[in-house]
């Protein structure tokens, strides 16, 4: 976006970049069931580097509460068990060859409940996110029209355009929030 000129694409772009985080940060919480999104955080110490696991091995889900990971290389085998281990997920994984079966564990109720208020946190985070995408198209047309580059009713129109592209994102977190909700607490 230059000082001169209004680009209601670029808005919409940065929008849906939050929309997009937003959607990472649910993949990431874990539900009851397996998904294999569970373990991109795992970071694995590969040949004197860190690297994600997905680079050192192929995950699947054969099963609803079971992941699998095999590993590429036989030597990286341990180094991949450790940092399932050490990762905060509470993993366990038992090792067969170059093969391991993660069991997803059970949720409890309390548990349930405290992923829900994380999955409100992280869709507030990306409202604010969107907010701030607003606030800075809007700044941008107060600046456009002072300057006298728009006038007051292409500044209306166009203030109103970025108004309804934050309400149809704001509608689209609300309702990947609702969709994670119930995944989350389904039983």
């Amino acid at each position: 976006m230059s000082a001169t000129s209004f680009d209601l694409a670029d808005i919409k772009r940065r929008m849906q970049g939050a929309i997009q985080a937003f959607r990472h940060d649910l993949g990431s919480l874990r539900t009851g069931r397996a998904s294999a999104s569970v373990l991109d955080p795992i970071m694995v110490d590969a040949y004197g580097s860190m690297m994600p696991l997905n680079q050192v091995a192929t995950v699947n889900v054969p099963e609803p509460r079971m992941i699998t990971v095999q590993v590429w290389d036989r030597g990286m085998v341990s180094a991949v068990e450790k940092a399932i281990r050490e990762s905060d997920l509470g993993f366990n994984p038992s090792t067969e060859g170059q093969m391991m079966r993660i069991r997803i564990p059970e949720l409890n109720e309390q548990r349930r409940k405290e992923m829900v208020k994380v999955a409100h946190k992280y869709a507030e985070e990306a409202r604010v996110a969107v907010r701030h995408v607003r606030r800075d198209g809007l700044d941008l047309l107060k600046k456009l029209e002072k300057d006298g580059h728009v006038s007051r009713d292409d500044f209306e129109r166009q203030s109103e355009q970025v108004q309804k592209a934050t309400d149809q994102s704001v509608a689209e977190i609300d309702q990947s929030l609702a969709a994670k909700e119930k995944e989350i607490m389904q039983v």
